[in-house]
Order: C-alpha cells, then sequence, then structure tokens
C-alpha cells in the first residue's frame, strides 16, 4: 500500500518502556510483535518509537520499534506496524536528520516489497550463528551515505573464541579469494587451531596462522607493546607458557616475512588501507558497544563519510542484539579509535592483509600506519 504520509514531516519519537507502552500503541502491534518486544531487555540498545501521527498526536497510523547499539552510526528497525512504509521512511527520515550513515531493518515482519517501497536492499542472509543466536532469517538495509562497497557474506562465529579466525575468512572472502561455500565450520576451528593462544588469538600469532594459510598474501601486524598480552586475566601459572608461545609467534612473524609495526594503526591509517583494497582485522574492547570490555576481533572493510564499516561476528542476543546489527555495522572514526584500546593496560593491535600478490590486479601496499 502506498502511504499518504510525507515522510518528511516530523515523526513522533517517545521512549518504549515493555511496561507502560504508550496508548496510541495498543491498537497498531499484533500479539506476536508485542511478545517479541518484551521477549528480551533491550534497554542496553536505548530503544524507542518512531511514530506516524495521524489526525491528531494521540492517534498514530503506524510506529517502528529502533534500537541501536551504542557509539555507532545506524539504527535498526525490528519491526514495523500499522502503516509499514509510513513507519519505515519516518525512521530513515529521524535518522537523516541525525546525521547517521544507516537503517537497517529486521525481516521478522518484513517483506521484501515493503522494505523496497521504503528504498531498503536485502542483506544476505548468514552463513552461520551460534546457537543460541537469536536474529530474523531475513534483513534489509538503507545506506544514507555513500561508498560503503560491496557486501561480505556474514559469518557468525560458531562459538565464543573463534572471532580472529572468522574475520579473517570474511576478508579472503569479501576479496573474492575464497568461495562463499568454504567459509564454514571446519575452515573457522581449522584457522583458530593455526592462531591460538589458547583460547584467544593475539595479534601476531593471527598474522602468522594468516600468512601460513594464504602464503602469497601481504601480511603485517600492528602492535603497539613489545610485551605478550591477552594473558593478564589468567592465573599467573597459566601466563608463562602463553607468553612463551607469543615469542615464538614473533620468531616466526620474522621467518615468514611478516612485519611487526610497533605502533597503533589510526583510523587514518585504517581507510587508507581499505582505499587500497586491503582489509584489516581489528582488536578492539567491546565496552562500549555491549557494555563489557572483552577483547574481541572485527573485520574493517568499507568506509562511508564519518564511519568505517565493519563485521561483527558476535551478537549478544541476550539485549536484542542480532547479525542484523552486527553486520554492514557502521562506526564513528572517533568511536573506533576509543574502541581499539583494549585492556586495562591499553595496547592497540590489528593485522592487514593486502591483495594476493598473484593477483594482477594486486594494489601495492602503502605505508603501514601512522
Amino acid at each position: 500500500m502506498t502511504s499518504p504520509q510525507d515522510p518528511s514531516e516530523q515523526s513522533i519519537v517517545v521512549p518504549f518502556d515493555p511496561a507502560a507502552p504508550p496508548d496510541p500503541l495498543a491498537r497498531l502491534v499484533p500479539a506476536e510483535v508485542g511478545e517479541r518486544w518484551r521477549a528480551v531487555d533491550r534497554s542496553a540498545h536505548t530503544p524507542y518509537l518512531v511514530a506516524v501521527p495521524g489526525d491528531t498526536a494521540e492517534h498514530w497510523v503506524g510506529a517502528a520499534l529502533v534500537t541501536a547499539r551504542p557509539h555507532t552510526a545506524y539504527l535498526k528497525i525490528v519491526d514495523a506496524v500499522g502503516d509499514v512504509p509510513a513507519a519505515a521512511l519516518a525512521v530513515v527520515e529521524h535518522a537523516r536528520r541525525r546525521g547517521l550513515a544507516q537503517v537497517k531493518w529486521e525481516g521478522w515482519t518484513a517483506g521484501p516489497e515493503d522494505a523496497a517501497a521504503a528504498g531498503f536492499a536485502p542483506l544476505i542472509p548468514p552463513l552461520a550463528q551460534l546457537d543460541d543466536a537469536a536474529g530474523p532469517p531475513t534483513g534489509y538495509v538503507h545506506w544514507l551515505r555513500d561508498g560503503a562497497g560491496h557486501e561480505p557474506a556474514y559469518y557468525g562465529q560458531t562459538t565464543h573464541f573463534t572471532c580472529g579466525a572468522v574475520t579473517a575468512l570474511v576478508a579472503r572472502e569479501h576479496a573474492g579469494e575464497l568461495p562463499r561455500e568454504a567459509l564454514d565450520r571446519t575452515a573457522e576451528l581449522t584457522l583458530w587451531r593455526d592462531a591460538t593462544n589458547f583460547p584467544a588469538c593475539e595479534p601476531v600469532g593471527l598474522g602468522v596462522a594468516v600468512r601460513r594459510a594464504w602464503p602469497s598474501l601481504p601480511v603485517e601486524v600492528h602492535l603497539d607493546v613489545d610485551r605478550p598480552v591477552l594473558i593478564d586475566h589468567h592465573p599467573q601459572n597459566e601466563q608463562g607458557w602463553r607468553a612463551h608461545l607469543q615469542r615464538v609467534s614473533r620468531t616466526d612473524a620474522g621467518r615468514l616475512g611478516v612485519p611487526i609495526h610497533p605502533r597503533r594503526l589510526t583510523t587514518a591509517a585504517i581507510r587508507a588501507a581499505i582505499d587500497r583494497r586491503e582489509h584489516v582485522l581489528l582488536l578492539l574492547s567491546l565496552a562500549a558497544m555491549q557494555g563489557f570490555d572483552v577483547p574481541h576481533w572485527v573485520l574493517c572493510h568499507g568506509t562511508v563519510p564519518g564511519a568505517v564499516v565493519i563485521e561483527d561476528p558476535w551478537a549478544n542476543a541476550a539485549t536484542g542484539d542480532t547479525w542484523v546489527d552486527a553486520h554492514l555495522l557502521p562506526v564513528p572514526d572517533t568511536a573506533l579509535e576509543t574502541m581499539s584500546a583494549v585492556s586495562a593496560d591499553p595496547f592497540h593491535g590489528a593485522v592487514t592483509i593486502g591483495r594476493d600478490a598473484r593477483r594482477p590486479d594486486a594494489a601495492t601496499s602503502g605505508p603501514a600506519g601512522e
């Protein structure tokens, strides 16, 4: 149905409290949608309603439940109800007024026709996820800024510790050098087994594992400390052998020709690498986006004005976070700089992967960091 509502008009924006929803919402929300909205505690993602008023502000013709990870540059529609096209367009215009880069839409109730009518394109469905992941079978995206590049496959890590391996594999798929059907749990666990510091993957070990898996790839490590990392949370008697393995990885890096640059990779350098069609595996803290200070690998693969586009292989189902949030995720440059400081004694780690040297279109790598 084509909506008569002008999306340029100011919509109504109110917080969403599942225990006390606004009266005008009651007649619009089907029972199963209301159950989904109340099923998890979405408060960490600041849920609110964007509503399309009818004749009066107390009468709504459409509404959408909207959430987003903190410190990001997107909004996500969980569901739109009532006049669905008008509600979706109202969210898009609301995001545009806020200067955001993107709106995504979970496909619980949204069909391709309604999504297309509001300017949304379908997302590639996930290839894999954790067993306890909760997400819709489909999703949609509407970019408000140009330049994000082509979409990689979304592969959700199938364990709680294989994020580093997954980001490397998705980077190869995005570069057109790994068939999508080869991106599976066997590949994930095999690469993790070669990279792991038990169970985490530290930057040097991950870079060495990537070079071993793809010997013709230019691989560089960026680590601004000369000490073992990601071991402080282990008991003292469990740290020594992990530190020894990290020293072995540094020796292996030298033997394999993997440079280790003793400085952090700034957001400007990440942008430059992506401009050269390289991929950046970035270690960051989840404190800003998820509320707990856990180190985590993401893939930086695209840029738009003011934000870097990442793939996060993990979503926090307990907060209503799904693969739709984690896929094609725009993070403002300044926020990414903050997130990239890992641990209480901060360090910065990244792995850059260049174009396969055997390909005729392989670009020459530029300066490694700033």
